[in-house]
């Protein structure tokens, strides 16, 4: 590369172990995966996810709200970041409503027990005061119906 080169892009067409650069990098490169539409751009980026970053975060740039909610209805992925700087945003700003932090729980999906920026509030002990209450226990009815209708029960 020449010697006033800042970045590279390294187009890449598979995914997984065999592949190293289509996983987390700490480098002054980018990975590029072509697909043929949105949809096969979401399932790459769910492979990719999967492969390494379960839970932790997918960015979109567009002007179709439908398509942020496609992408987290069907990414097991704890935060779409949505025209913003990806690399910024995830990790909190004034901007986004996110919490400021440099850990990102990733869920279960992840192996975490949070699924939102580590912040202040978790390092705050609550008390609960607990007593008994009128029961409000629901009928499984109530509960399962809709469920039911469709698959049987």
């Amino acid at each position: 590369a020449p010697n006033n080169t800042r970045f590279l892009i390294l187009p890449q067409s598979e995914i997984g172990q065999e592949y190293p650069l289509t996983g987390e990098k700490m480098a002054r490169f980018l990975s590029i995966h072509k697909a043929a539409n949105f949809e096969g751009a979401v399932e790459k980026a769910i492979a990719i996810q999967s492969f390494q970053g379960a839970g932790h975060s997918l960015g979109l740039h567009s002007a179709d709200d439908e398509r942020a909610r496609y992408l987290a209805m069907r990414a097991r992925t704890c935060r779409v970041i949505v025209n913003q700087a990806h690399c910024f945003a995830t990790g909190g700003f004034f901007n986004n409503g996110m919490p400021f932090s440099l850990s990102m729980g990733c869920g279960s999906w992840g192996g975490n027990s949070i699924d939102e920026n580590l912040n202040w509030s978790h390092f705050v002990n609550r008390v609960n005061v607990v007593r008994v209450i009128p029961e409000k226990k629901p009928e499984l009815e109530d509960i399962f119906s809709s469920y039911w209708d469709e698959f049987g029960k």
